[in-house]
């Protein structure tokens, strides 16, 4: 983050391949324009913007006008009170994580969350209170044609895990970093998983359904009251505002409410009265399905295509390409860790995030994990192009001097 941060700051030449800040399109940008200058003319607006505090759940004509999509488009149950806002996504899982883990008030047990797919968000690594809350397992992997691969939950590893300790099962979808989508049946065996062991399913759809829907297949979004369904405002473009959305039953809304109130009285409302009539119109889905989705997927391919022609001779396979806004890059037997070929290629002016960070709560050792990078192709093309090429130039250099 150090690093990122300094390259965002310092007007320097980097190739910016490493961090997951969205991309500046044309049209969301002008959309979110427009509706800023609406509210900015428009006084009650303006004032439940900045000149109010919400309610502690957040924004309440937000959450009113969020239910009311949800439910159009999927046939849910919802209403307000299913729906509590935070200040981002990284907030809602710190709050989520240490209500359903951690030492219970008896302490005979300290509970743990199972992430039941790595790799897996680096975010997750550090927000439990206390150490040690994340458990993981390795995938299975399937290789396919044209240099790709993908990961799949080892479910028979999971079934043998009859720990007892289990706090929640959380999954993203699609994932960060790998731009892996967990399949109709996959999610179905993990939500009767949970089930089975009376613990929620978190399902982190940051980038996905319903928006700002990147995501490259079709899937059907899950949610009932066993299930957390956690959403964001940063991806559909306004990574600014900070607004992080939870979809739960009104017993985790209500704690999560509290938490909010003890934490910072109130979470802020720039996002929620920006994109507030974009959910009561529904525009936010035409937004993401005619704009968001397709822009993505075509940068995602052409990434694709570029890194075939730049990794020509160096063994290399991509995760298959279905959501998010990263490449997985995995270089069997790669001489060196993924965290050298990091430092080697931030040497030459190109960021990306060394794979063996994205492995939180793995308990054996792998080497799979120091053979990955992750990519980002939000950025614009050149960039993109560039600094592949330099990516495989420095591997052909380091399996040259192997």
């Amino acid at each position: 983050m150090d690093d990122l941060g300094a390259a965002l700051s310092g007007g320097s030449a980097v190739k910016m391949l490493g961090g997951g800040n969205p991309a500046h399109i044309p049209e969301v940008q002008a959309l979110f324009r427009e509706r800023m200058l609406q509210v900015m003319n428009d006084e009650p607006l303006f004032k439940r913007m900045l000149a109010n505090y919400p309610a502690p759940a957040g924004e309440e004509y937000f959450r009113i006008a969020l239910a009311g999509l949800l439910n159009r488009e999927y046939g849910w149950d919802l209403s307000e009170k299913n729906i509590a806002l935070t200040a981002g996504s990284q907030s809602s899982f710190f709050l989520l994580f240490n209500l359903f883990a951690g030492p219970m008030p008896d302490n005979t047990v300290d509970r743990k969350i199972l992430l039941p797919l790595t790799p897996e968000y680096i975010g997750y690594a550090d927000l439990g209170v206390e150490k040690g809350m994340l458990r993981s397992y390795q995938p299975e992997i399937e290789l396919l044609d044209d240099h790709l691969f993908k990961y799949r939950v080892d479910f028979d590893a999971l079934a043998e895990d009859n720990s007892g300790d289990l706090g929640a099962v959380c999954v993203s979808r699609p994932t960060n970093p790998t731009g892996n989508v967990l399949t109709d049946n996959e999610m179905d065996h993990l939500a009767r998983f949970a089930r089975a062991r009376d613990i929620p399913l978190i399902v982190d759809n940051a980038y996905g359904a319903p928006f700002p829907g990147i995501i490259f297949s079709d899937i059907t979004p899950v949610w009932d009251s066993e299930t957390v369904l956690c959403l964001s405002l940063s991806k559909i473009g306004l990574p600014g505002v900070r607004t992080g959305i939870v979809v739960a039953n009104e017993d985790v809304i209500d704690a999560l409410t509290s938490m909010n109130a003890v934490l910072s009285l109130a979470v802020g409302s720039v996002g929620p009265v920006l994109a507030q009539s974009l959910v009561e119109t529904g525009a936010i889905m035409q937004l993401s399905r005619e704009v968001i989705r397709p822009y993505y997927e075509t940068k995602a391919m052409q990434a694709v295509d570029w890194c075939r022609e730049a990794l020509e001779g160096v063994d290399f396979h991509i995760h298959k390409p279905e959501g998010a806004l990263f490449l997985w890059l995995w270089f069997p037997g790669l001489p060196v860790s993924s965290e050298e070929l990091y430092q080697r290629l931030k040497q030459r002016g190109v960021l990306v995030i060394a794979g063996q960070h994205f492995f939180p709560g793995l308990q054996q050792d792998w080497a799979h994990s120091r053979e990955c990078i992750r990519v980002a192709y939000s950025q614009d093309d050149q960039v993109v192009r560039e600094g592949i090429e330099i990516i495989g130039d420095e591997l052909r250099r380091i399996w040259a001097e192997a």
